[in-house]
């Protein structure tokens, strides 16, 4: 059955229509599912957000599709919170997505650390490109997008017409703050990085991820010292 709300088919009086029966994280996320069945599929980054959605997530459809963007840079401990929540979830249908580049390769085409000399490209090879060839099979996917992370996420939906990547692209927990993350995750005893009790509320590949020096900004901590607060797959 052809899901009524597509890229192509978006309404607005559809969407209101669709929030006041779901007008909540959790009504969302039943509807996303009812609606798209097996064409969702939720990108993980597996910080604290991320683990929040997989219990959420489960409890609607245990054996949903989820995928990770395996830079090849990331910490050692998301590759281990990564097994842990394969172990604790086994129904889950997680996807380790490799770049078509593996790092000697890109160092050989544009240089050592492209992460340095050119962050965007390095963020388009190794996360945007493979997210594409990845929702190339898909209707909509889910993200863990709040609003009060970053100035840029601020007027984020629950339902949203993706022109990035021209699909439907749900956000469950905009309204959720970082003290709402965390008392989630403590009282139902999930796992998460350890990096979060460390300076580190957002977690994304190593060689560009800092402790963040103030709680007024949770990004702060991503590609310090660069003309950029983004890896590009929320930018449309």
């Amino acid at each position: 059955m052809t899901p009524q709300l597509l890229y192509d088919t978006w309404n607005e009086k559809k969407i209101t229509s669709i929030l006041k029966e779901a007008p909540d994280y959790f009504d969302v996320l039943k509807w996303a599912f009812k609606e798209y069945g097996n064409r969702i599929v939720y990108s993980c980054s597996f910080g604290a957000e991320g683990i929040v959605l997989i219990d959420l997530i489960s409890k609607v459809k245990k054996d949903a599709k989820v995928v990770f963007l395996d830079t090849g840079l990331h910490f050692k401990e998301t590759y281990e919170l990564i097994d842990q929540v394969k172990q604790r979830y086994p129904d889950l249908q997680v996807e380790m997505i490799k770049p078509k580049l593996s790092l000697l390769e890109q160092s050989e085409q544009y240089g050592e650390q492209l992460w340095k000399t050119n962050p965007n490209l390095c963020c388009h090879l190794r996360k945007i490109a493979p997210l594409e060839d990845v929702l190339k099979d898909y209707d909509a996917w889910i993200s863990g997008l709040r609003r009060e992370q970053s100035p840029t996420r601020k007027n984020t939906e629950y339902i949203n017409k993706d022109n990035r990547f021209k699909m439907i692209k749900i956000c469950p927990l905009i309204h959720w703050t970082w003290d709402d993350v965390m008392s989630y995750l403590q009282i139902n005893n999930l796992p998460y990085n350890p990096l979060h009790d460390q300076g580190y509320p957002s977690i994304g590949c190593a060689p560009c991820t800092f402790p963040v020096m103030s709680s007024k900004d949770l990004r702060s901590g991503r590609w310090a010292g660069q003309n950029k607060t983004e890896c590009g797959l929320h930018v449309e």
